[in-house]
C-alpha cells in the first residue's frame, strides 16, 4: 500500500513538474522507488570466471578497479604465474630457507597455516608437491604413478613453514606452497574493502562460485544464493539461502574432477596418501562474515569429514555449515536452517 502511494505521488510530481526547470527535487522516499539496473562485469581471472555486480552505483570504474585487484593478487599468489611470489617460494634456489614477500602474501600464508593447524594437517598448504602430480583440467583422466605420489607425500608438512614478518621461512628444500584453497576468499575480502571504501553498500562479488555479498539488495531484501546440487548445472539448487553481508563458499567433489573405471577423482587431496578424500561427502558450504574464512573452512571441514567438520563449525560463532553427503542429504550446523529461504 505504501509503495502504491509513493508511485501515485511520483506520477503526480512528474505530471505537474516535468516541464518546469525550477521544479522542486523529488522527495527522497519517492526517489527511492526509482532504481536503475545494477552494473556488472565479468572476466576470466584466477583460472575461473569472476563477476562483480554493483546495485547502488552506476560508476563503471568501480568494476574495472575490482578486476584490477584480482589481476594484482593473482600476480602475487598464483603458483602458475612464473613471476608470482608463490612461484618465487616454490622455485627458490638450493639452500635458500628464507624468501621475502609482500604483506599480502605473508598474511595469506599465515592464514593458511592457521587452518592447517586447526585441522591437524588434514588441510595443508604444503600440498603442492602432491597436487602438481594431478591434472583435473586436461580431460585425460590420468592417475599419478603410485611411487611418485608416495615420494611427494613425504614433502607435505605445514610445520616446515613459518612466517617471520615479511619473510617466509622453510625448513625443508622440498617444501612448496599452494594457496588455491584460500586465495579466492582472501581476494574477495580485499575487493569488498575496496568497494565499501568507495561508498558501495549493495553488491555481489562472485569469484567462480566463491560468493561475497556486500549489504543487501537496494529494496532491503536479502540476496538469494543457491546451494548447488552436486554434479548438476549451477542453476540446479538443492536449497536457497537468504544472505546479507556474508560470504558463501563451497568445496565439492564435482568442481575439478574426472572419472575413471567408475571412480570419481577430485581435487580435494588427502595429505596422508596423496589421493582424493573419500569420506562420504559431496560438498561442504560455509557461510561466514569473511570470505577467506569460508574458503579455508569449506576445504578444512570437507577434509575432516562430516562429524568432525560439523563439530568445528558449531564451535565458531557467526559461521554456518551445510554438508551434503553421497545420499544427497543436507546436514545443517547449529542455526544454519535459519538462513534457508522460507525458514521461519
Amino acid at each position: 500500500m505504501r509503495n502504491g502511494i509513493y508511485m501515485g505521488m511520483l506520477a503526480a510530481v512528474l505530471a505537474l513538474g516535468g516541464c518546469r526547470k525550477d521544479a522542486a527535487p523529488i522527495p527522497e522516499p519517492i526517489a527511492a522507488v526509482i532504481q536503475k539496473d545494477p552494473i556488472t562485469k565479468s572476466d576470466f581471472l584466477l583460472n575461473t570466471f569472476v563477476t562483480i555486480t554493483i546495485y547502488d552505483s552506476q560508476d563503471e570504474a568501480l568494476l574495472e578497479g575490482s578486476m584490477e585487484l584480482c589481476r594484482e593478487y593473482e600476480g602475487l599468489l598464483s603458483k602458475t604465474v612464473e613471476s608470482s611470489e608463490i612461484s618465487a617460494i616454490n622455485n627458490r634456489g638450493t639452500g635458500t630457507d628464507r624468501v621475502a614477500v609482500s604483506d599480502a602474501t605473508a598474511e595469506l600464508i599465515a592464514e593458511g597455516l592457521e587452518f592447517s593447524k586447526l585441522s591437524d594437517g588434514a588441510f595443508d598448504i604444503t600440498i603442492e608437491p602432491v597436487s602438481s602430480l594431478w591434472d583435473f583440467t586436461s580431460g585425460q583422466a590420468l592417475i599419478p604413478d603410485e611411487e611418485e605420489l608416495a615420494k611427494a607425500v613425504e614433502q607435505v608438512d605445514y610445520r616446515k613453514v613459518s612466517v617471520d614478518g615479511n619473510q617466509v621461512v622453510l625448513a625443508s628444500p622440498g617444501t612448496r606452497i599452494e594457496l588455491g584453497a584460500i586465495a579466492k576468499g582472501y581476494i574477495a575480502d580485499r575487493i569488498k574493502e575496496y568497494l565499501v571504501g568507495e561508498g558501495v553498500e549493495s553488491a555481489i562479488i562472485n569469484l567462480g562460485g566463491n560468493v561475497l555479498c556486500i549489504g543487501e539488495k537496494p529494496d532491503g531484501s536479502a540476496f538469494k544464493i543457491g546451494l548447488q546440487k552436486p554434479f548438476k548445472d549451477r542453476n540446479e539448487t538443492i536449497a536457497v539461502l537468504n544472505i546479507r553481508d556474508q560470504s558463501v563458499v563451497t568445496s565439492g567433489v564435482y568442481e575439478r574432477h574426472f572419472e575413471k573405471d567408475g571412480v570419481n577423482y577430485h581435487h580435494i587431496l588427502n595429505p596422508e596418501d596423496g589421493y582424493p578424500y573419500d569420506n562420504g561427502l559431496l560438498s561442504v558450504t560455509i557461510v561466514s562474515p569473511q570470505s577467506v574464512d569460508g574458503d579455508g573452512l569449506s576445504t578444512t571441514c570437507f577434509s575432516l569429514g562430516l562429524e568432525a567438520g560439523m563439530a568445528l563449525v558449531d564451535s565458531m560463532p557467526e559461521v554456518s555449515g551445510y554438508f551434503i553427503t553421497e545420499d544427497y542429504e543436507v546436514h545443517y550446523s547449529e542455526g544454519a536452517k535459519e538462513l534457508l529461504q522460507g525458514a521461519k
